[in-house]
């Protein structure tokens, strides 16, 4: 799943430890990028793969704060998180289901990369919301997104993919953004049990969505691997080393999962996506990377 708070970290934390911090970003995106695959090997309802995939990622969260924290430390995080961290998991909840239903209309490649827009569209909402001043470089990259976006959901006015699969897919990317702009609002909130909490609402709808929570034991194993290592770990990986490194930096590495998770669908399940899908990717890729390239230049020299 795409980095959720890329670019709301300080830049002050980046000069801490900026090659561990890479290791770890690096990694949640090369986990992150293992969702799409995994999910293309279960074949139950949607609503179960979210309710077990949320339960095993919220029990991983959990214990990872419990083991960085301890219980004390891990009940002041809840508490402290207020209602900035409310939203966030809400916005994580949202996400991480409309991500397996998206999947159960559209290729992997559409999601993952229509996603890759999150930053810009961070951007975009925080111009409308706050009046926050956006570059010419960044209008540019948004409305290069913008357009490439419109090229791979043109697969669904032809009828290759269906719309509700694309219209999952750009809605992710909004609560992403969304995320994204709440926690640089309130980058004093640490984000990991607002994380935690995502994932139980998103366990407990599903829960109530599902027409029956029953699976095979290898289906168990899949959904284990899923919740706790690609879910869960990956979450544990961006939010201890998005606090090392360079906020552009960080979202640079995200890019990482958005090259990888069609490619290993492609390797793997034989899932090849269109050629609007990879002209549409590959504009929303350049912008992106354009932008972030440019961001960290100037970050690095603020940084002196």
């Amino acid at each position: 799943m795409s980095q959720p708070s890329a670019l709301p970290q300080s830049v002050a934390a980046g000069s801490q430890n900026p090659v561990h911090g890479s290791l770890l970003l690096l990694g949640s995106a090369v986990v992150w990028s293992f969702g799409g695959t995994l999910a293309r090997f279960l074949a139950v309802e949607g609503w179960t793969i979210v309710f077990w995939r949320s339960l095993f990622a919220a029990l991983f969260l959990l214990g990872f704060m419990l083991l960085r924290d301890g219980p004390r430390g891990t009940a002041t995080l809840f508490r402290n998180m207020g209602l900035p961290g409310i939203a966030v998991g809400l916005c994580f909840a949202i996400a991480s289901t409309s991500f397996i239903l998206a999947l159960a209309y559209t290729t992997v490649a559409n999601v993952v990369l229509i996603q890759a827009g999150v930053p810009l569209i961070a951007a975009l909402i925080s111009w409308l919301v706050f009046r926050e001043r956006i570059s010419r470089l960044t209008w540019l990259a948004i409305a290069a997104v913008i357009g490439g976006v419109a090229i791979m959901v043109s697969d669904s006015m032809s009828g290759a993919v269906s719309p509700i699969g694309d219209a999952l897919a750009m809605l992710i990317a909004f609560v992403f953004a969304l995320a994204t702009v709440i926690t640089r609002r309130y980058a004093h909130v640490r984000m990991t049990p607002a994380a935690c909490f995502g994932t139980i609402v998103a366990g407990t709808v599903a829960a109530v969505m599902s027409s029956g929570l029953t699976v095979t034991l290898p289906e168990l194993g899949i959904l284990v691997t899923f919740g706790a290592l690609n879910f869960g770990l990956g979450l544990a990986l961006f939010v201890t080393g998005a606090r090392l490194i360079p906020s552009a930096l960080a979202a640079l590495l995200g890019t990482a999962e958005t090259v990888l998770a069609p490619l290993w669908v492609a390797l793997i399940h034989g899932e090849i996506p269109s050629s609007n899908a990879i002209l549409g990717g590959t504009i929303v890729l350049t912008a992106l990377l354009s932008y972030l390239s440019v961001e960290l230049w100037r970050q690095r020299r603020a940084l002196g």
